[in-house]
């Protein structure tokens, strides 16, 4: 089967995302960096690429772009290291690879996407997930690679208090998780989602992004989720899955269960954030319920890149 209308979205984080306190010159290197990693994506799935392989390369774009909080950009947790989570699932087997708290490791989507290949499990974490791709020769970095001046500085001003921070602008919320969802040429569904976590976080605190259902979820009979914002309500929430759901069993569009997960459920339970979405016709939604979600999308009509509501 080939598909013509193949597409892919990604997202960049969601949270307080004021015009007001953007300057022109940020702006202009966000929708630079969200129009890179389209581009990337996107030439994958003209090449004739798999919906997994899409989204690892919008992710690992993303994730090698210090504005985001993923990969290089990761935040710092409150020993001053960077533990990152990722995911990604295939829509046609519903195959997934997850790693959770890992270090060092210079594209956690790719360690995912190994753990998807060439493992019989779903998620592995820590020191355990580092080993495993080492087998496999995982680009690793040093922690130097993952240092940026603008994350040191939120993680100062919180870090000898009890405050975690899901990445902070002017003391505002701002979620800084990327992630990307294709539909390939073959009809193939794939969601992906990459994250530093929280800043000043304890305990090993583990997010959505991790986790298969909650922060990413791919089926091809329906859709393919990555969710964004406050991880611990999306947990709860089950709300990749709870998209599926809505449209296996409920019969709603793409967009109209996405609305309900997002605007009603999460808003009802007190948690900000968003998703992108692709449905197996390749229609696409980006619902959010706070100020702005780093955003963008292309298929056959194009592309566009978007920040605010």
């Amino acid at each position: 089967m080939n598909n013509h209308n193949y597409g892919i979205v990604i997202h960049g984080g969601a949270g307080t995302i004021l015009r007001s306190e953007m300057t022109d010159e940020k702006e202009a290197k966000y929708q630079s960096a969200l129009s890179e990693a389209i581009e990337a994506g996107y030439a994958a799935l003209q090449s004739g690429a798999t919906a997994v392989d899409a989204v690892t390369k919008a992710i690992v774009s993303l994730e090698n772009c210090p504005l985001f909080n993923a990969g290089k950009g990761s935040v710092f947790n409150s020993k001053g290291e960077h533990e990152m989570d990722a995911s990604i699932m295939d829509g046609r087997t519903l195959h997934a690879g997850a790693v959770a708290a890992v270090k060092n490791i210079k594209n956690p989507i790719r360690l995912s996407q190994l753990v998807l290949s060439h493992s019989d499990h779903v998620l592995l974490v820590g020191d355990g997930a580092v080993v495993f791709g080492e087998d496999y020769n995982i680009a690793k970095e040093e922690d130097a690679y993952f240092y940026d001046q603008y994350r040191y500085e939120q993680w100062q001003k919180v870090k000898d208090t009890d405050k975690f921070q899901l990445d902070h602008s002017k003391d505002k919320k701002y979620l800084g998780t990327v992630g990307a969802v294709a539909l390939d040429s073959h009809g193939n569904l794939a969601a992906g989602t990459s994250t530093g976590g929280m800043t000043n976080k304890k305990y090993g605190r583990i997010g959505d992004s991790a986790l298969i259902g909650a922060g990413t979820y791919a089926n091809n009979m329906t859709c393919a989720i990555s969710c964004t914002g406050s991880g611990e309500y999306f947990m709860r929430a089950v709300t990749a899955y709870d998209i599926s759901c809505l449209m296996e069993y409920k019969g709603l569009s793409l967009d109209a269960a996405a609305k309900k997960a997002i605007i009603d459920k999460l808003t009802a339970l007190g948690g900000d954030g968003g998703i992108i979405g692709i449905d197996k016709e390749g229609n696409i939604s980006m619902p959010f319920n706070c100020e702005g979600m780093y955003r963008a999308y292309q298929n056959q009509n194009g592309k566009a890149v978007l920040i605010y509501k």
